[in-house]
């Protein structure tokens, strides 16, 4: 068969098939490299495994060739199957082939094989028009399965450009519309092949500062998000890659379905979690009620907490009696107030200023006790020179009873000791209604709104660390003091073996003269092998390189100051939808989240153009808005499916769970998932004939899932059921009416709200 063929206009155009051969080729040939780079890392990993140099300076450069090497195969793993998606051909001749990540040739130029969707050399595949071409003759779309090349989509930039490859896309979205009309799989997906415009400025824009991402449902703020991260983290790989990258989400589901976004990408050093996981040691996943979760998350709880706090900073009521070698001294309120007030001039938190307290209040009780034992009976004069002070104040330090009233006046408190305090007995710290609210023991385990208490309480405590400072150099010196019995015995063998030597042989230098105990001993430290992303976790003060909030809106200002206190340098991407607002404690507006914090320097951009929801969707969402908010304007649906949204009624409550089974069997003939959400009441009798769990963590990869509103937040699903609509508030109704990319329908026993029966 000829590679080229005369077209109609007389023009010569390359053969289809000889096109697709071709990127095939390309293809293959980039995969055969990979395959090679990967044996080379793992060849890497094995080598700087199998060094046996044991110096501090071998093992740390170990420990990096064994990091880069594990990286890259990550890397190389995560995108293994769809390593490129697209080609730019420019009017000077080159061509880039664009990928997942960056990869370059062996040879001693070290070129590029495969652009980094990231780099400056590949925004014109996201930004070139017809009219702005950036420097394109044409754009090519490649799509894959597995390693196969299944299509090409070529857009003509450079309209004076004749050639033709029989791949052309007249519309240039024939590739976007097929993403958009893909089967859900239960995981998110990158967008790297249809990042949009407008998209891609917010993905790339700097890195300092508080950007907020705004966008109703279905416009990308997520994905745009998840992107913004992998760019970052390219831009930025030095200073990232050591503070690392936090994304928060709304519920651990979420995470769950973002989670392999990144990876994708070639990036792993991130740290997902929910603000419930962001205390370490804790891992709160139930949510309070909605009373509960608004007085939680006001922000004026920090002041409760900090009286609260204080209130253990106590005086005597009158006296308190210390007893100390026969002796009984008296602390009354005016000599513990003295001591009190010293260590809270010191403006350090509860546990830290303990130490000055304990100081001042030996200082105290040495002075009494050396009153009492040593004034002379006739004269008044004290008899005790300054050794035996002292020697009384050692005495004291080593009293129980002196430990005791320290423990009564200002004792140590942790976290959980001081919020549990304030939710068992709130009264006196909280209005009648409020403290109701709030009332219960905290054996049930923590909750969500609980976590940035517990952080706050532990931003006003403190962390007395002597102990463990006590502790490490106990086993610092005991690690010395082996390492010296080592080089002594090193310094006795040899002794003994040039005993019977001559001079110039007993010159040669030993272990022991190279090389001091505390050396040996520091080489033998163990490593910090864990990521930027798993030290992170476990450090309550980590300062972030970067946070992105996804669903922020929902936030409480307590849970704010918590996030605020981990982004020191107030870089940060916002995303979310005031509109969607649901929680109690949500803040909503962007102006009062940010103004404690940043004032007015912020920016703000929003994406109006709604790719999941199809516009016969958002016609039903956006008549229950209206409503009840007139004027609102959702985004606009770039597709419609044909396929209207309908409702069934079922008989009565008794006959809802065989109405919904029923409409979940009409819905997903073949593949695809579908969610059922529902008010969280009904779900144990819809879940048993559903065939799904009623508890934990939604698995989203199944078929039908059962979720609540706030459950579903950020997620979506080919097919929605969404299940006695009047039992949800406006809020929810939206974000239940809006998860759908293809299908909507509506059971009720109960009455539907009027602007749905109008618009079904």
């Amino acid at each position: 068969m000829s590679n080229a063929a005369l077209s109609h206009d007389g023009q010569f155009e390359e053969s289809p098939d000889l096109e697709l051969r071709r990127e095939q080729e390309f293809v293959d040939g980039l995969h055969e490299h990979v395959e090679a780079l990967r044996a080379e890392a793992d060849r890497g990993v094995r080598e700087a495994l199998a060094l046996e140099d044991t110096t501090r300076q071998g093992r740390l450069e170990r420990d990096i060739l064994v990091a880069e090497r594990s990286g890259l195969l990550a890397a190389l793993d995560a995108v293994d199957s769809a390593l490129c998606f697209g080609r730019i051909d420019l009017t000077d001749g080159a061509t880039h082939h664009i990928g997942r990540i960056g990869i370059r040739a062996d040879d001693e130029e070290r070129t590029p094989l495969l652009v980094d969707w990231r780099a400056d050399v590949a925004r014109p595949f996201y930004l070139a028009t017809g009219h702005t071409p950036m420097g394109l003759r044409r754009r090519r779309h490649i799509s894959s399965e597995g390693r196969k090349v299944t299509a090409l989509h070529d857009e003509i930039l450079d309209l004076g450009d004749t050639t033709r490859t029989g791949h052309e896309d007249p519309a240039g979205d024939a590739v976007l519309l097929a993403a958009l009309n893909q089967a859900r799989t239960g995981r998110m997906g990158d967008i790297v092949r249809t990042i949009q415009a407008d998209q891609d400025r917010i993905i790339r824009a700097p890195h300092q500062g508080v950007m907020v991402v705004e966008g109703g449902p279905g416009t990308g703020k997520t994905a745009v998000a998840l992107h913004r991260a992998a760019f970052l983290l390219y831009e930025h790989r030095e200073l990232l890659a050591r503070r690392a990258v936090l994304i928060v989400g709304p519920n651990p589901a979420f995470l769950g379905y973002i989670g392999e976004v990144l990876p994708s990408l070639g990036e792993t050093g991130v740290l997902l979690a929910t603000v419930g996981e962001l205390f370490p040691g804790v891992r709160a996943t139930e949510a309070d009620g909605p009373a509960a979760s608004a007085v939680k998350g006001r922000a004026e709880m920090a002041e409760v907490l900090e009286r609260l706090v204080r209130d253990h900073q106590r005086l005597p009521d009158p006296v308190l009696a210390v007893e100390h070698d026969r002796q009984v001294v008296m602390l009354d309120e005016g000599l513990v107030r003295v001591a009190r007030d010293r260590a809270r001039s010191t403006g350090l938190p509860h546990n830290l200023a303990r130490e000055y307290f304990e100081g001042h209040l030996l200082n105290t009780l040495t002075e009494l006790v050396a009153e009492q034992i040593g004034t002379d009976p006739y004269d008044g004069s004290n008899l005790l020179d300054d050794s035996d002070v002292s020697a009384i104040r050692d005495e004291l330090a080593e009293n129980p009873a002196v430990w005791d009233a320290v423990d009564e006046l200002w004792p140590v408190l942790t976290p959980q000791q001081l919020v549990a305090r304030l939710l068992a007995e709130p009264d006196g710290y909280l209005p009648p209604e409020d403290a109701d609210a709030v009332r219960r023991p905290v054996t049930t385990g923590w909750t969500v709104a609980d976590v940035p208490l517990l952080d706050e309480a532990a931003e006003l405590l403190g962390e007395d660390d002597r102990e463990a400072r006590d502790r490490a150099a106990r086993e610092r010196q005991s690690r010395i003091a082996y390492a010296q019995g080592v080089l002594d015995v090193a310094y006795a063998s040899r002794t003994y073996e040039f005993e019977d030597k001559d001079d110039e042989d007993a010159e040669v230098l030993g272990a022991q003269d190279i090389i001091d105990a505390e050396r040996f001993a520091e080489r033998h430290e163990e490593a910090d092998h864990r990521s930027a992303a798993e030290r992170a976790a476990a450090d309550r003060t980590w300062a972030f390189g970067h946070i992105i909030v996804d669903e922020a809106q929902e936030l409480s200002p307590m849970a704010w100051r918590l996030l605020m206190r981990r982004s020191p340098t107030r870089s940060m991407t916002l995303v979310g939808d005031p509109a969607q607002t649901a929680e109690a404690a949500g803040v909503g507006s962007w102006e009062r989240i940010l103004e404690p914090y940043v004032e007015d320097r912020w920016t703000h951009t929003r994406l109006a153009v709604n790719y999941r929801t199809p516009a016969e969707i958002m016609e039903v969402a956006a008549a229950v808005v209206r409503a009840e908010v007139p004027g609102f304007e959702p985004p606009r649906s770039v597709r419609e499916t044909g396929v209207r949204p309908f409702a069934v009624a079922a008989p009565g409550a008794g006959e809802l769970p065989g109405a919904v089974v029923s409409v979940v069997d009409r819905l997903t003939p073949g593949e695809g998932r579908v969610a059922v959400i529902a008010p969280r009441p009904l779900h144990e009798a819809l879940a048993a004939g559903l065939g799904v769990p009623v508890t934990g963590v939604p698995d989203l990869t199944r078929r039908v899932v059962l979720v609540d509103p706030r459950g579903a937040k950020g997620l979506e699903f080919d097919s929605v059921v969404v299940v006695e609509p009047s039992g949800f508030g406006l809020s929810d109704l939206y974000v239940a009416l809006t998860r759908a990319t293809q299908r909507l329908a509506v059971v009720h026993a109960e009455p539907l709200p009027a602007a749905l029966t109008e618009v079904l």
